[in-house]
């Protein structure tokens, strides 16, 4: 998915705040779901965010042109981990792994449903 850094995403100096690397992941992580005519919010649940390691490589900075990269790299019954990763033409400026658990709508974890998990596997690398 290409994102373009606004000013709203920069400091004063004109480099993308730390955090909003961030929610260029989350973007992306939706638009696998719209990009095949789907929510993220599903029947009977949604994804959390459990745990993130994030490597902040280079800086991007306003006006460049990034592309972030999501690839599947484990499932189990309840949770899944992603590589996500940030570049700037060929290069990578940002890459984090993120483990999200399956919640069902009375806040437990649950099984993370068939469906779901054939949906993940397109992304994957296992």
């Amino acid at each position: 998915m290409q994102i373009r850094v606004y000013y709203e995403d920069t400091d004063v100096g004109g480099v993308v705040y730390h955090s909003n690397y961030l929610n260029f992941c989350e973007r992306a992580r939706s638009q696998l779901f719209f990009d095949a005519g789907r929510s993220p919010i599903l029947s009977g649940g949604h994804f959390v965010a459990k745990r993130i390691e994030a490597d902040y490589i280079k800086s991007a900075k306003f006006g460049d042109l990034l592309e972030v990269k999501t690839t599947l790299i484990e499932i189990k019954n309840v949770s899944f981990r992603l590589l996500q990763e940030i570049f700037r033409e060929n290069e990578k400026v940002f890459e984090m792994h993120i483990d999200l658990v399956y919640i069902d709508f009375a806040g437990k974890m649950a099984k993370i449903p068939q469906q779901e998990k054939d949906f993940l596997y397109q992304y994957s690398v296992l």
